[in-house]
């Protein structure tokens, strides 16, 4: 897993899906490997059946953080929180996606596909996969979150 920090899994729905090209593209050009777990195309799909192979992936500790779309990002964060030490954070500025991480050590971004421009999700994208979790008092609270 040395090359974890430098892979990068996404997935979306049809409503995220040009959004996760634009970022899969960015992520490439950067230096990135990313793992895409679809979806392939803007037909309709069910958003479960390509967010829960992602966060399933980064529950097992495969990749260290992941990035998710769907039309709105609720129901692929939703989604992803369903699995034990998963922290999906929806976002949609860059301040939320930088304390996503900082305070909240949220390991996977959500960004509604629909709502936001490619250019900022980039940013977002690059904010997120360069923060460190600040962990002193925000630790015994993210520890807190563990119900299962």
């Amino acid at each position: 897993m040395e090359n974890a920090l430098k892979t990068v899994p996404i997935a979306a729905d049809h409503g995220g899906y040009e959004m996760k090209e634009f970022i899969r593209k960015k992520l490439l050009a950067a230096g990135y490997e990313v793992i895409d777990f679809g979806t392939n195309s803007t037909e309709s799909v069910d958003y479960p059946d390509k967010i829960h192979p992602l966060a399933q992936s980064i529950s097992k500790g495969k990749y260290p953080l992941g990035i998710i779309m769907c039309g709105s990002g609720n129901g692929a964060q939703i989604t992803a929180n369903k699995h034990k030490h998963v922290r999906a954070a929806l976002c949609w500025n860059i301040e939320l996606a930088r304390l996503a991480r900082e305070h909240n050590n949220a390991n996977i971004l959500s960004m509604p596909g629909r709502f936001i421009s490619f250019e900022l999700a980039w940013e977002m994208v690059q904010v997120f996969i360069s923060t460190d979790f600040e962990g002193g008092r925000h630790q015994q609270r993210v520890a807190k979150i563990e119900t299962r």
